[in-house]
């Protein structure tokens, strides 16, 4: 077994091993450093000796690092006591462990991982690093970022978690739909990310927003009966469909109108579907609205043929349950589509008045289409040249100035 085959199983297992160890040990931070050197001795021992058990290998592994930690800690040595008395721990790690009980485990660390009194980008490198299992230089690659500012990040976050005598342990009843708001955040911010990258080359990061699909079904499996996380899962879904006509060949966007619709995954557009029907059961909500917004397009012929007066309407329903100046900004591209440019444009320009979206790229660009199909040239070059300047992600200016251009 090599290096891949330990990522693998790392991959998959990391969650539920980091979990367990928590709940064994007591402490968050010494269980994510045990599994982690566990990991790194299975890179050295596996091609030579490959286990029957790898995931219980690492468990076992890892357990014996954290004893030997705690052995080191004096001012934890009764806390060692139990842990080696404790009668369960050994079945556990042989792999005797109730499987709901692991479920319950790897829900708690994600809500641990998103825990309040961690900042937003806390939250996003602990989420990706414990629950997820992606070592620093793959978030630091995901999100652009020095290796050394990710670790910065994840230590600073184990130490507020042990600071602030966070326990291991679901948050009670009564305060889980409030915490399952910021996990429900945190998957959000990593889709997002994956699916229009901020900054760099790429457009479209898939594997970033792949694992955030993956933990949000981990989260749906958990959490059957909360209609927004199935929202979650199928506004993902259904956004994804569309990655495979996202970008051309050489990685450069490729909008809506001139995407080949052959080439959607419709596999994901049936699971967003399937999702979007169990977030119905009691209303939508925030990530249902948009996901029907998603559903509405997946399931279009075309741009021309797309139902965009149900668009319009979703967009202002969103606006009074989670209202922001982004979606005012997409519901003037509805418009747009149903009322024409110059409707939408005193929409867009109302944004700009109140300032509600400054220094963002999106207001100009939305704002020189619009110009632009009202034919006032030279101001919608200028708005599209604003917009490049604005723009971080060097795929996305490319377009945007080549736009521009074609005005002159």
């Amino acid at each position: 077994m090599g290096t891949a085959d330990v990522e693998a199983v790392w991959r998959i297992e990391s969650a539920r091993i980091v979990a367990a160890l928590t709940r064994f040990t007591g402490d968050f931070g010494l269980a994510e450093d045990a599994a982690q050197e566990a990991v790194a001795e299975a890179l050295v021992s596996w091609p030579l000796d490959p286990p029957a058990n790898p995931a219980g290998w690492l468990m076992a592994t890892a357990r014996r690092r954290a004893i030997d930690a705690i052995r080191r800690r004096a001012a934890l040595r009764d806390r060692y006591a139990l842990l080696a008395a404790d009668p369960t721990v050994d079945s556990a790690v042989d792999g005797d462990v109730d499987p709901d009980r692991i479920d319950d485990d790897v829900l708690a660390l994600m809500f641990i991982s998103c825990h309040p009194v961690l900042s937003p980008e806390a939250r996003v490198a602990l989420t990706l690093r414990v629950v997820a299992g992606l070592s620093s230089e793959e978030i630091a690659r995901a999100f652009l970022v020095p290796v050394p500012t990710v670790q910065a990040r994840i230590t600073r976050a184990k130490k507020t978690i042990a600071a602030a005598g966070v326990p291991f342990e679901l948050p009670p009843a009564g305060e889980r739909r409030e915490r399952l708001g910021g996990v429900l955040s945190v998957l959000y911010v990593i889709f997002t990310e994956g699916s229009t990258a901020t900054s760099g080359d790429r457009l479209v990061r898939p594997d970033v927003a792949y694992e955030a699909i993956r933990l949000t079904r981990t989260l749906a499996a958990l959490q059957p009966d909360e209609p927004e996380v199935h929202g979650l899962l199928a506004l993902c879904e259904l956004t994804a469909a569309r990655f495979p006509a996202r970008t051309g060949r050489d990685g450069s966007p490729v909008m809506l109108e001139d995407q080949d619709r052959r080439r959607w995954d419709f596999s994901a557009i049936r699971r967003g579907l399937d999702a979007l029907a169990r977030a119905s059961t009691r209303g939508l909500g925030p990530y249902g609205l948009q996901a029907a917004i998603a559903a509405t397009h997946a399931t279009a012929p075309s741009v021309e043929a797309t139902d965009w007066d149900r668009i319009v309407v979703l967009y202002e329903a969103l606006g009074r349950v989670a209202p922001s100046p982004v979606v005012e900004l997409n519901r003037a591209v509805a418009v747009a589509m149903t009322s024409g440019p110059a409707r939408a444009l005193a929409i867009v320009d109302e944004l700009i008045a109140s300032n509600r979206l400054p220094g963002s790229h999106l207001v100009p660009t939305v704002r020189g289409e619009l110009l632009a199909r009202l034919g006032r040239r030279s101001e919608a070059r200028a708005e599209l040249e604003l917009a490049a300047r604005l723009c971080a992600n060097e795929r996305e200016r490319s377009v945007l100035l080549r736009k521009a251009a074609a005005l002159s």
